[in-house]
Order: C-alpha cells, then structure tokens, then sequence
C-alpha cells in the first residue's frame, strides 16, 4: 500500500518543464499548455509587440483588398477573384494562431483546451494547404494571359474558377483532416507542456505515450505531395511565361509582364521558403537547429505572407493601387463631410 500511494504521488506530482508547471497524468489533458518561444523568454514582449502590429497590417490589408474587389465591378477578372479568396485565406491563417501568440507573449497565458488545440492545428492546416493551391491557380492565371491572351476569357470562365475553387478546398479537406485526427487520438499519458507558440502537430504529437511517427511521417509525405506538384507546376508556368516574355517585341510589354509576374513570384517566395524550411528543419534538423529557431521558423511562416501579400498585391498592381486610394479617399471624404 505505501509503494503504492508512493507512485501514485509521483505520478501527480508538479514537475517543472521550461520554467512552466505541469502535470503527469493517466487520463488525456483537458487543457494544454503553450510556452512560447522555449530558451527566448526576455524577447517576448517584443515579440508581442511585432506580432500585434504584423497582424494588425493582415487584417486591415487584407480586409481592404476584399472590399475593393466586393465594390469594384470592374475587379471581376479571375486574377481578381483568386486574390478576394488568397486574402480570406490570410486572415483566417492569421487569426487561427496570432492572438493566442500575443497572449502567451504579452501575460504569458499559454493554456489551451484540448479541443481548441486540435482545431486551430486543423485551420492551419487547411489554411496552409488551401493558400498553396491559390498559388497554383494564379500562376495559372498569369500563364495564359500573358502566353495565350486571346483565349483568356475562353479558358478562364467563371465555371473553371468555381472547378478550381471547389478542387482547391476538396484537396486541403482530404489531406490535412486525417493528419489532425491522428494526432487527436493518440493517448496523452505525460506532460501537457507544448514546447511551441501555437498547436503545432510534431509539437503536440511528441506529448504522446505512443509512437508519433505515422502521423509526422503522415505530415511529411503529405505536405511534400501538395507543396511538390504545386511548386513544379508553377516552376513550369514562369517558365513557358518567361520564354514568352523574351519572345516579346516591346521592351514596355515586356517590363510591364515582368512587374507583374515578379509581384506574383514575391508573395509565392514568402510563403514556400519558410514554410519548406520549417517543415524540414523540423524534420531533419531537429537534433542539430536550437528549438527557438525550429519555433520561430513556424511562426514567421504563418504571419509573414498574410502580412506582406497586401502590400505586394496593393502597392505593385497599379489597378488595385489606383481602387485603394479612391476607395480611402471616398471614405475621409465622408468622414470629413460628417464632421463638418
């Protein structure tokens, strides 16, 4: 009996993991407990801080790019149509994990409940995947109406868009939902400490008492699938655009398919090299890169490209910068009117 009521109090026990209580138990834990960034506990204030205004730039940019496009008619071009969506996308990215991170980072609230834990791996999962295949259908976009102009209209109708649209989604929903529900039904038998900011599922799944490996092996081949064929088949887009391109008479034609592309190719360059080095780090390089690193690799991942794919789209394409400033205009215009 008192071996007994020994183990038992050494199960339950308070034991302290980067600085954070937590405890062992048998049963699956009601809540989780995000650190944040582990081994950077003095730069998280700072961290808050940039986080906060990083996704208040996404929100407000994003937003507003979707109000243009909503009350402009003459936005109704499919490149339009995708960015309206890629912009929807962003915020919710951003907002499935920003303001828990400012939490943790700002009071050091980092605790979660189980089921909110594994659905906001399940938006950003579907988020991450989704934006991916928008990158596709825009590159696509830009491939025939710079290499085959005079069938844009013929190719790009608006029932191919909802096709797109609708496979684009289809595919993120096959993928990414068995992944979260691996994950959710391993046994949690240990800590509740995820050594991460936010729910992220090699974090989560190396809390289990079982093997995680199905569901990181899951993870790898799965992301590499989606993020493989769509970066080959926009690799192979610029590249048909770039002969065509060169093939150009007018150095002004040829400038102004170069700015636009290069705009394109900047929002997909922010989003495929830190998320490939996240995942990979975190699979390959998890023995040899520090953990902060691994950490804030994801992190920038998530909040860097619904940050800058406002700015990028806003301030490059000169139509959408001419919609932007008529709209702000309108509105202080209004506003003045008011307050007079």
């Amino acid at each position: 009996m008192g071996d007994s009521r020994k183990v038992q109090k050494k199960e339950s026990s308070l034991i302290c993991d980067a600085g954070v209580p937590y405890n062992h138990t048998v049963e699956t834990p009601a809540t989780f407990f995000l650190v944040g960034i582990p081994g950077l506990p003095s730069s998280h204030l700072w961290l808050a801080i940039s986080l906060g205004a990083m996704y208040t730039i996404s929100l407000l940019g994003n937003t507003l790019i979707m109000t243009v496009i909503w009350m402009d008619f003459t936005l109704r071009e499919p490149m339009y149509c995708f960015l309206y969506v890629l912009a929807a996308v962003d915020i919710v990215m951003a907002s499935s994990v920003v303001p828990k991170m400012v939490s943790i980072f700002s009071s050091g609230d980092g605790s979660i409940s189980f089921n909110a834990c594994f659905t906001q791996m399940y938006f950003v999962h579907v988020a991450t995947s989704v934006e991916t295949g928008l990158l596709l259908a825009m590159a696509f976009d830009r491939y025939v109406a710079i290499c085959k102009p005079l069938h844009y209209k013929r190719i790009l109708t608006p029932q191919l868009m909802l096709v797109m649209s609708v496979a684009i989604t289809i595919r993120a929903v096959i993928f990414m939902t068995p992944l979260s529900w691996m994950v959710s039904h391993l046994p949690f038998c240990g800590s509740n400490v995820v050594l991460h900011s936010y729910c992220e599922h090699i974090a989560v799944a190396k809390l289990a008492c079982a093997d995680p490996m199905p569901s990181s092996l899951y993870s790898v081949i799965g992301s590499s699938i989606i993020v493989g064929s769509d970066v080959a088949f926009i690799s192979a887009s610029y590249n048909l655009i770039l002969q065509a391109v060169c093939g150009l008479s007018s150095k002004n034609a040829q400038l102004k398919a170069l700015s636009t592309c290069g705009s394109h190719m900047g929002v997909m360059a922010l989003y495929y090299l830190p998320g490939m080095a996240s995942i990979y780090v975190a699979w390959l390089g998890k023995d040899t890169v520090p953990l902060y690193t691994q950490v804030l690799l994801a992190d920038l991942y998530l909040i860097i490209p619904p940050t800058f794919n406002p700015i990028i789209y806003g301030l490059r394409t000169k139509q959408m910068r001419k919609r932007i400033w008529s709209l702000l205009t309108h509105c202080l215009f209004d506003l003045s009117k008011l307050g007079s």
